[in-house]
C-alpha cells in the first residue's frame, strides 16, 4: 500500500470504509507526518493531536459497529486560524487575540466535522488575512513546499502549504480577493472560491458588511472539493445570506458528462500584466479545452477600474469587525493593518456609492459575457509565488505593476460573487507552481467544478511531489 499521506480525501474515505485502514492509522500517520515536515514549512501554528487520536478511536469502534462513519469518515483536516474550532484558539494571526480560546465550532466547520472529518489542527494566516504572502508577527511565516524561500500565498497559505507538502488532504480556505485562489495557484493545489453564500459563515457576533466574502477547499483533486462541498454548503440561519444546499450532489456532478462548451479566455481582463512563463503556461492549459471539444474564443473586453471600491470594501468590512477593540488594540496590529482601518473610517455616504456604482458596472460586464459565454478563463496569479518575507513584486518582466497588479485576476470576482477555481497547469522555469482559473456563472459552482475535472481528467497532476516530504 502507498504511504497513507500520499491518498486523496475520497480514496482514504473509501479505505476507511473498507476497513482496509482505520481512522487511527490514518491520524498516526498523518501526525507522524505533521512532525516531520510542519518545523520547515510552518503550515500549522497549533494541533490538537490528543482530541483528534480520541475521535479517530472513536470514529473506528463506530464503524466497527456497523454505523455510517460519515462521507469525510476520518479524513484530517486543517482549519485556516480565521474559523473557530471549539477549545482551540482563534488568533486570527493577531497577537491582541493570541489567547482568544473560543467554545463553539463555526458553522463550517462543524458540518464537516458532523461528515466525519477530524481536526488535527490551526494553519497560519497573514492578520486577520489582509495580505496575499502568509506572515504575521505571532507565528511567523509560512513557506511554499516548492522552494522554502518562497510563499505559498495568502491569506490561506497554511492550509495550502499543508495540502500541498502532503500533511493533510483537505483543509479550510476564505477568500474575500483571492485568498484561496493565490495559495492553491503558488502551491500547485486546487482552490475553489465558491459563489458568495453557498457555504455559510458565522456564527459572529456581528453579520458581515459586505458580500464578498467566502469560505471553501484547498485540496490535492477537484473530486475532494466536491466532497468538502457536499458536506458544507446549504443554508444556515447564522448567515442570511447562506444558498440552499443543492438538488444534486456536486460529487454527483462529476460524474455527468460535459456538453461542448463555449468559453470566453482574456490573459488580461483588459489591464493586468502577466509573467512571461506564466502566461504560456496557460495560454497552452487554454489551449487544451479546444483539444476536449470545447469552443475557445478570445474575449475582448475588459473590466472597469475596481481596485479602490474592492480595497475600500475590505477595510470597511475589517474595520467593522475590530471597531469595538480597535482603539485598544491598534498598537499591537501591524502597521499597514491599522492604517488601512485608519484610512476606512474617513469614508464618507459618497465614497460608498461610487463603490457600489462600479460593483454595478462590473456586474454589467459580467452579465453580457455569461449572456454570450459559458465559462471564463484567466490566469491565476500573473506571476510564480515571490519571496516567503515578500513584499509582492512591484515590477513583472520589468514594467512596474500596482500593488493590486500583483493580484489582478483574483478579487475582481469576490466583488462579483462568481464561482471560481485554480487548478495546477505547469511549473515556471523556476520549477514554481502555475494555476489556470475558470470563472463560471452566478451559483454555477457545479459547472465550474465539472471543467476543472474534465481539465484534471486529461491532464493528469503527475508533477514531482514537493521536495518536503515526511521520510
Amino acid at each position: 500500500m502507498r504511504d497513507l499521506l500520499s491518498y486523496s480525501a475520497v480514496e482514504l474515505v473509501a479505505l476507511i470504509r473498507s476497513k482496509e485502514v482505520s481512522p487511527v492509522d490514518v491520524a498516526e500517520e498523518t501526525f507522524k507526518g505533521l512532525r516531520a515536515i510542519n518545523p520547515r514549512v510552518n503550515a500549522f501554528v497549533a494541533l490538537r493531536e490528543e482530541q483528534a487520536m480520541d475521535e479517530a478511536r472513536l470514529l473506528g469502534d463506530r464503524i466497527a459497529k456497523g454505523e455510517d462513519p460519515g462521507p469525510l469518515a476520518g479524513i484530517p483536516l486543517g482549519v485556516k486560524d480565521l474559523e473557530d474550532v471549539e477549545g482551540m484558539v482563534t488568533s486570527f494571526g493577531s497577537i491582541p487575540f493570541k489567547d482568544n480560546v473560543v467554545h463553539q465550532d463555526s458553522v463550517q466547520v462543524a458540518r464537516l466535522r458532523k461528515a466525519g472529518a477530524i481536526v488535527v489542527g490551526k494553519t497560519n494566516t497573514p492578520e486577520f488575512g489582509f495580505t496575499g504572502f502568509t506572515k504575521n508577527r505571532l507565528y511567523g511565516l509560512t513557506r511554499n513546499p516548492w522552494n522554502l524561500e518562497k510563499t505559498p500565498g495568502g491569506s490561506s497559505g497554511g492550509s495550502a502549504a499543508a495540502v500541498a507538502s502532503g500533511m493533510v488532504p483537505l483543509a479550510t480556505g476564505s477568500d474575500a480577493g483571492g485568498s484561496i485562489r493565490i495559495p492553491a495557484s503558488y502551491s500547485g493545489c486546487f482552490g475553489m472560491k465558491p459563489s458568495f453564500g453557498r457555504i455559510p459563515l458565522g456564527p459572529s457576533d456581528l453579520l458581515h458588511m459586505t458580500a464578498t466574502w467566502t469560505l471553501g477547499p484547498l485540496s490535492r483533486t477537484v473530486s475532494d472539493a466536491a466532497l468538502y462541498l457536499d458536506s458544507a454548503a446549504g443554508y444556515h440561519p447564522a448567515d442570511p445570506n447562506s444558498l440552499p444546499r443543492p438538488s444534486l450532489s456536486y460529487l454527483e456532478r462529476l460524474k455527468q458528462e460535459l456538453p461542448g462548451l463555449k468559453i470566453a479566455y482574456s490573459p488580461d481582463l483588459g489591464y493586468a500584466r502577466v509573467q512571461r512563463d506564466v502566461a504560456r503556461l496557460v495560454e497552452k492549459a487554454v489551449d487544451s479545452f479546444e483539444q476536449m471539444g470545447h469552443r475557445v474564443e478570445m474575449w475582448k473586453g475588459e473590466f472597469p477600474e475596481v481596485s479602490n471600491a474592492w480595497a475600500q470594501l475590505m477595510n470597511v468590512e475589517l474595520y467593522a469587525l475590530l471597531q469595538e477593540d480597535f482603539a485598544r488594540i491598534r498598537e499591537d496590529l501591524g502597521r499597514t493593518l491599522a492604517f488601512s482601518l485608519d484610512q476606512s473610517k474617513a469614508l464618507s455616504v459618497d465614497d460608498l456609492i461610487e463603490g457600489q456604482m462600479v460593483r454595478t458596472k462590473l456586474n454589467g460586464v459580467l452579465w453580457k459575457l455569461f449572456e454570450q459565454f459559458d465559462l471564463l478563463l484567466t490566469p491565476a496569479m500573473p506571476t510564480e509565488a515571490f519571496g516567503a518575507k515578500g513584499p509582492p513584486p512591484a515590477e513583472i518582466d520589468g514594467h512596474p505593476i500596482s500593488l493590486l497588479g500583483a493580484v489582478a485576476f483574483t478579487y475582481p470576482f469576490n466583488l462579483s460573487g462568481h464561482p471560481a477555481a485554480t487548478i495546477p497547469v505547469g511549473h515556471t522555469e523556476a520549477g514554481l507552481p502555475v494555476g489556470l482559473q475558470i470563472v463560471g456563472p452566478r451559483h454555477r459552482d457545479d459547472l465550474v467544478l465539472q471543467v476543472a475535472k474534465a481539465y484534471e481528467r486529461s491532464h493528469p497532476w503527475d508533477y514531482p511531489p514537493p521536495p518536503i516530504t515526511a521520510t
